[in-house]
């Protein structure tokens, strides 16, 4: 399993680098893709996969990202609105195939997975962002390393019990403190680069501490509906990992907070 776990680890984080380093339409096509393989797994759950309401999620995924490449939709929030009525369109006219919370599930798959994940895309967009996005990964997986590796050494305050009882409150502190450390590592190697000077590198640390902090609730989020619905894994596609969702559950919380925080702040 370690094996299965290490070499697939390997493939996914080359697969990651390939796209993120060239950028672009590479990067929006492969997150059009993981994107709708998230949605996917995320409606199993609901056993809303391969109906109707489904379908909608899936077509609202593809319309959005396109429009990230074409701008062809005024107000984002056109989108937002106009998915929401289709949805129930779909929910009131084929009334009573589906149960409420599998409409609202339709409705939360494309921004909880679709439209969180393009934030990777959107900062790698910004005017530094060939360098910032690699804080959405410093600050989650990098995180999640961290906090395993202070939690094996010195964990002993259980973060949450009932939800993840391996993480510890010290886990937790180690994580967010690791990722600044790392970002702090990774400012002054691409300092020239970045064209940044040394305080903004302590921006960039503050930036992945708040990102570190929020993976973690993408993570225990994404615990609690297998928990809810008494799931292992959202999926197979990744031996050793899962699904997408169980590999980027952090990810998908982190990559809003980093694109926000540094389009406001750098």
């Amino acid at each position: 399993m370690f094996k299965t776990r290490l070499l697939s680890g390997i493939v996914l984080v080359a697969v990651a680098l390939a796209l993120i380093i060239t950028g672009g339409n590479v990067l929006l096509a492969g997150l059009t893709i993981v994107s709708l393989i998230g949605v996917f797994e995320l409606y199993r759950v609901f056993q809303i996969e391969k109906t109707l309401v489904g379908a909608v999620g899936y077509i609202a995924v593809v319309v959005y990202y396109a429009d990230l490449l074409w701008k062809f939709i005024p107000d984002s929030m056109m989108f937002v609105l106009g998915t929401l009525i289709v949805i129930m369109a779909v929910y009131v006219f084929s009334f009573p195939k589906f149960k409420a919370d599998q409409v609202f599930a339709g409705f939360l798959g494309v921004f909880y997975v679709a439209v969180m994940l393009s934030c990777i895309y959107q900062t790698r967009e910004l005017p530094a962002g060939t360098y910032i996005v690699w804080l959405i990964f410093l600050c989650s997986w990098g995180c999640d390393t961290c906090a395993y590796c202070v939690g094996m050494l010195i964990g002993k305050h259980k973060m949450s019990p009932k939800l993840s009882p391996k993480k510890s409150v010290e886990g937790a502190v180690g994580g967010v403190l690791g990722a600044a450390l790392l970002t702090i590592i990774y400012g002054f190697i691409f300092k020239n680069q970045m064209e940044i000077s040394t305080e903004y590198i302590f921006v960039l640390a503050g930036i992945s501490a708040v990102g570190a902090l929020i993976s973690m609730v993408g993570d225990l989020a994404a615990s609690a509906i297998k928990r809810n619905y008494d799931i292992k894994d959202y999926g197979k596609l990744i031996p050793g990992h899962g699904g997408i969702l169980d590999r980027f559950d952090s990810v998908i919380f982190t990559a809003p907070i980093i694109y926000y925080l540094a389009l406001h702040l750098i």
